[in-house]
């Protein structure tokens, strides 16, 4: 059976890792009274793909910024969209979830591309706050500057709560992690997919209400928790897909071939 048109092929694809702590990661950790101990953390990209179209979820963090956070770089992330199948020059879609430097990392590999992007995202990141520290660690200034080019371009789409990407393809926008932070949601052949981005980075943060260190709102982040809830609940959603977690890729279908390690699939393609 060939997938309907509005179905796609999403392939999970990790080209960076980390080594960390519980302390690190979590939000005043010493309040679950547990005790430290280490923790990985993934770094990975999206891609919803069928005959009719190719759409890019995150580009990644660049050389530079992942070298600054001392962040390992696995694969690079061109040679990974080259691999499978992303051809900028095609100008896919790309879908940022939120503005931090492992999303928009390698966004000016796509110069001629439509970029969608919750307002708040760019309010924020154009703003009187988005110098100060505890928020400016997250960004590269010079790719900040990548996405306000783009929109001088009128190359971005922005919007407020949900949006329509193409056929079976939305956005909905969640706060929390930063002011714009949003999850997409993807029809595939398995059930309908959330990749929810950093609004859950790992599923036990949502599983127990465990926020993530970084969060522009409190609140925000856990609406995001009770909103996942309820797209669940009310037979919306059928899989989540975590944002950083390193069980990511083990709860899913391995590629075939020489990524096998470092990349799963959701659903079929109809090309």
């Amino acid at each position: 059976m060939v997938p309907a048109p509005d179905q796609y092929r999403v392939t999970i694809v990790k080209y960076g890792s980390r080594n960390a702590t519980r302390a690190d990661v979590y939000l005043n950790y010493s309040l679950y009274h547990e005790p430290d101990g280490p923790i990985g953390m993934d770094y990975f990209f999206w891609l919803i793909q069928n005959r009719e179209r190719t759409i890019v979820v995150d580009t990644g963090f660049s050389p530079r910024g992942g070298d600054k956070r001392q962040r390992t770089t696995i694969y690079p992330v061109p040679q990974l969209l080259r691999d499978f199948g992303v051809d900028p020059a095609t100008s896919p879609d790309v879908v940022v979830t939120h503005a931090h430097y492992d999303h928009i990392g390698n966004l000016d590999l796509f110069p001629t591309s439509k970029i969608v992007i919750a307002e708040a995202e760019v309010d924020f990141w154009s703003g009187p706050h988005a110098q100060r520290i505890m928020f400016h660690h997250s960004v590269e200034d010079k790719e900040l500057e990548t996405l306000r080019k783009a929109i001088k371009e009128e190359r971005v789409v922005t919007f407020r709560d949900r949006f329509d990407v193409a056929p079976g393809v939305e956005v909905i926008e969640v706060g929390g992690h930063t002011p714009g932070q949003s999850m997409v949601k993807v029809n595939t052949s398995e059930g309908v997919v959330l990749l929810a981005s950093d609004a859950i980075h790992y599923y036990e943060e949502y599983d127990r209400d465990m926020l993530f260190m970084s969060v522009s709102s409190l609140v925000d982040m856990y609406g995001g928790f009770d909103r996942v809830r309820a797209l669940t609940q009310s037979g919306e959603i059928d899989i989540l897909v975590s944002g950083h977690d390193p069980d990511t890729l083990s709860r899913f279908t391995a590629v075939e071939g020489p990524y096998h390690d470092v990349a799963a699939v959701i659903g079929e393609s109809n090309d």
